[in-house]
């Protein structure tokens, strides 16, 4: 679980539903981030789940789907 390009951030990953840091985590295709601080990284689902809320009520007014 080594990957030298985290960058020292605090990251979310996928495969063990956890948060992790420094020399200790998973490649980046099974990470999200990197965050700023443990407790950001927590909560990166729900941010994802947020922002793509954001994005597709956007995409629905670009649309003319919504007045």
């Amino acid at each position: 679980m080594s990957d030298s390009g985290s960058g020292g951030g605090w990251f979310w990953c996928l495969r063990h539903h956890r948060v992790e840091h420094g020399d200790d985590v998973c490649p980046a295709q099974y990470r999200l981030g990197p965050y700023a601080t443990a407790d950001e990284a927590s909560h990166a689902l729900e941010t994802v789940e947020k922002r793509n809320a954001d994005w597709d009520a956007e995409d629905a007014r670009w649309n003319g789907e919504v007045s």
